[in-house]
């Protein structure tokens, strides 16, 4: 999940994200998904695609958010995301606390 914020960081926030790093490996806690977290992905996403449809929302673009926000809705994780957009929408499929930053 950290590849995610990595991935969209800016480079002036990418000291943050590498304190962020060295956090959660000094926890030694890590989120892996799950048999049910991958199920209730296809779940949200189907129930999305009835609603919105695959070609407008991009399929390929939402799984890889709904698995973080399914994993983390299970663990009871807030997600801190910069991509508002995608999660709003998922919350409303995804019990899924989010909240948008910038990094």
């Amino acid at each position: 999940m950290l590849e995610e914020l990595y991935a969209g960081s800016r480079p002036e926030g990418r000291r943050e994200l590498e304190r962020l790093e060295r956090d959660f490996d000094r926890a030694r806690r890590l989120l892996v998904p799950n048999l049910s977290d991958w199920a209730n992905t296809g779940k949200v996403l189907a129930g999305i695609a009835g609603k919105h449809g695959y070609e407008k929302i991009g399929r390929a673009r939402l799984t890889n958010d709904a698995l973080i926000a399914t994993s983390a809705a299970r663990s009871g994780i807030r997600v801190l995301t910069i991509n508002p957009r995608d999660f709003a929408l998922l919350a409303r499929y995804c019990p899924v606390q989010w909240e948008a930053r910038s990094f």
